[in-house]
């Protein structure tokens, strides 16, 4: 998708060089046809961007317009991370897990409504729950890194100490599916820096942030609030944050069934690849 948006703009910027070059020419022969009649003023365009995919052939038809393109939100998360699924499917991300009181509760509503998800484990619950960890991938749903101990401040630390706890989580996680792809890593908190994001794509992971977080990780928050605000908040594309582990998740379980028939009749439902 961004590589077509690059292609799409430096095709029309190609197209208004061409467009003001020939406005530019029939006003040099102008001025020495009548050097009495002043120059019109034109207006030199932007060098187009660089990139391997930036050539395009020229139009001969003037551009009376430019429309802007919509800018892509893809990757416009903290610190340059993915916030949209770049399509319009939307994608269900539970955190904080795996839980034994309730990623399986989790992973049963999800089958029964034939959905696939993202989970994103935590290092330490990974390795006491192996057994979760191997259910999940059994499943069709995808991995997510998401520190070894939900460290809020891990961005904070050294570059070293940030990758030691990552390779940490995935050691776990790969202890209890050998094969497994971890495609992504979170977070916790939201709290990211350029560091974390840096170390985790080095490590060959997306940063994964999210567009719709209903406040399920608030035990004030009531389950009528959390169904409300996911279905009311996601549209196409959105990547919505929900919790299996890390606590009582009684409400974002109740509130999961009438989820899922919304946003099923509205959307294609994917987990991350």
């Amino acid at each position: 998708m961004r590589r077509a948006a690059v292609a799409i703009t430096t095709a029309m910027v190609v197209v208004v060089t061409l467009t003001t070059g020939f406005v530019l020419g029939r006003t040099i022969d102008s001025q020495q046809s009548a050097a009495s009649e002043p120059s019109p003023k034109t207006e030199s365009p932007s060098p187009p961007p660089t990139s391997p995919e930036s050539s395009a052939p020229p139009s001969e038809e003037p551009v009376p317009e430019l429309v802007p393109l919509e800018p892509d939100d893809t990757w416009d998360g903290p610190s340059g991370t993915m916030r949209l699924t770049g399509t319009d499917e939307v994608a269900l991300t539970f955190d904080d897990g795996p839980s034994p009181s309730w990623t399986p509760k989790v992973l049963n509503t999800l089958s029964a409504w034939g959905v696939k998800a993202t989970f994103c484990l935590v290092g330490k619950e990974a390795r006491a729950y192996p057994e979760l960890v191997q259910d999940i991938v059994n499943q069709g749903h995808t991995l997510c890194n998401h520190s070894w101990n939900h460290e809020y401040d891990l961005g904070s630390e050294s570059a070293a100490k940030i990758r030691k706890n990552l390779e940490r989580t995935n050691d776990a996680i790969l202890a209890a599916v050998p094969d497994a792809h971890i495609g992504y890593y979170r977070q916790p908190g939201g709290q990211w820096t350029n560091r974390v994001v840096g170390v985790s794509m080095k490590l060959g992971m997306v940063p994964l942030h999210w567009s719709v977080d209903p406040s399920d990780w608030d035990k004030s928050v009531k389950t009528a609030h959390i169904e409300k605000e996911v279905r009311g908040a996601t549209d196409a594309g959105a990547i919505v944050l929900m919790h299996d582990g890390g606590g009582d998740r009684g409400r974002t379980f109740s509130a999961l069934e009438p989820i899922l028939s919304d946003l099923t009749s509205r959307f294609h439902l994917i987990p991350l690849p």
